[in-house]
């Protein structure tokens, strides 16, 4: 195994963390201040398992089912795609999850159709008097949903984590991905008609597992290529959710 490159390039500092009274938020979403959360951060960061787990809060809080999570993730839209792209669907349990498996995997999915799409569940949401939990990483879905569909009517939770400790998660869940069969799903995808072109336009895992797989790197290469542009996108996803609040976007961080 290739020995990991130490990635020393800057990063935007971390905010300082707040305490997130679930309580109010539920009941500010009852009073009408709110009329959907958003729980966003970088890979590994464990936004899915906080939102699965506020979900239940607020249905606690609720004495009954009221919530329903719209995934944000520009990958989990395909079919087929699901290790890679980090579905996880097993941790949703019993909580309604939308914007998963809505497009053929060769389709090249973009942020006009994920503002329609999204602007039809989460009107149907609302309409059925549940609350909205959008939960992702995709910062450009995430901003333009939110402005074409609730402008100020939205409650930003993101979930902190530090670099060490995300680009440690990152490691071991590619290399837990690698096990479940991440190299096994992309060569279905190869051997069901999709070109490399048409994986490599997807990026990451499916970028570099194709590389793999059609002789252009080893497989020690692809698995250090491949951590090391994680580690890269995550940096880049604080980056973009750092420049929404410069924009005036509030977002409350908090530690999960």
């Amino acid at each position: 195994m290739m020995k990991k490159r130490a990635d020393n390039s800057p990063e935007v500092p971390l905010p300082a963390p707040e305490h997130i009274d679930e309580k109010d938020v539920f009941d500010a979403w009852r009073n009408g201040d709110i009329d959907m959360v958003c729980v966003l951060g970088p890979t590994a960061s464990g936004k899915t398992r906080y939102a699965v787990r506020l979900a239940r809060t607020f249905d606690g809080f609720n004495g009954g089912p009221c919530t329903e999570i719209i995934s944000a993730d520009s990958r989990q839209v395909y079919r087929g795609m699901d290790i890679g792209s980090g579905k996880d669907k097993g941790e949703y349990g019993e909580i309604p999850l939308h914007m998963t498996d809505i497009a053929d995997a060769g389709e090249r999915y973009n942020l006009f159709r994920y503002k329609n799409d999204f602007g039809r569940v989460y009107k149907d949401i609302r309409s059925r008097g549940n609350l909205p939990i959008m939960c992702g990483g995709s910062g450009l879905y995430i901003q333009g949903a939110v402005n074409d569909h609730a402008p100020g009517r939205t409650f930003f939770i993101g979930v902190l984590v530090s670099r060490e400790e995300r680009n440690a998660r990152i490691d071991a869940r590619l290399d837990a991905r690698i096990a479940e069969g991440l190299v096994d799903e992309v060569q279905k995808l190869l051997d069901g008609g999709l070109g490399a072109d048409d994986l490599i336009y997807y990026g990451l895992e499916y970028k570099f597992v194709t590389h793999y797989l059609t002789g252009v790197m080893s497989f020690d290469e692809m698995r250090y290529h491949l951590g090391n542009a994680i580690h890269q996108f995550a940096k880049r996803q604080m980056t973009f959710f750092r420049s929404m609040e410069k924009k005036g976007t509030v977002i409350h961080w908090t530690e999960v």
